[in-house]
């Protein structure tokens, strides 16, 4: 059977959902653009000491904006264009190709029975999210 891109995209997003995979979303374009308008509307309508209060409420806005979120990697995953999921699918096969199924769960569990397979389709993952995406990658529930 030839090995289904689809399958390996799943098992992914298993893996990552049991490991408690999370990518740290940061969000800080938002807080620098708004510390910059109010800064640019405060100087609009107070001169210089307009663009004082202006930049130090932006500031603080901004800098409360400026949090991280933890997204569950298998949404990431599911997102990813055709083009990106095929680079990790390929990355995974070259580790699969001995192994054989013809379902999804036949796939899971040849993997979770060897644990050192599941933690090189692990690394494969975390190498992928952080070269690839230049994620930062949290563990937990």
């Amino acid at each position: 059977m030839p090995m289904d891109a689809d399958d390996v995209l799943l098992l992914f997003c298993s893996l990552s959902r049991s490991h408690g995979m999370k990518v740290v979303v940061k969000h800080c374009g938002r807080g620098t653009l708004l510390a910059g308008a109010t800064a640019f509307i405060g100087g609009l309508m107070g001169g210089p000491p307009g663009i004082l209060l202006g930049g130090a409420v932006g500031g603080l806005c901004g800098a409360l904006m400026n949090t991280k979120e933890l997204k569950p990697v298998a949404d990431i995953l599911m997102k990813l264009p055709p083009n990106e999921k095929k680079i990790l699918s390929d990355e995974a096969f070259v580790i699969l190709r001995h192994l054989h199924w013809n379902v999804f769960l036949e796939l899971l569990c040849l993997v979770k029975e060897d644990p050192t397979l599941e933690q090189k389709l692990i690394d494969i993952l975390e190498k992928y999210l952080c070269k690839q995406l230049r994620a930062e990658i949290q563990y937990g529930e």
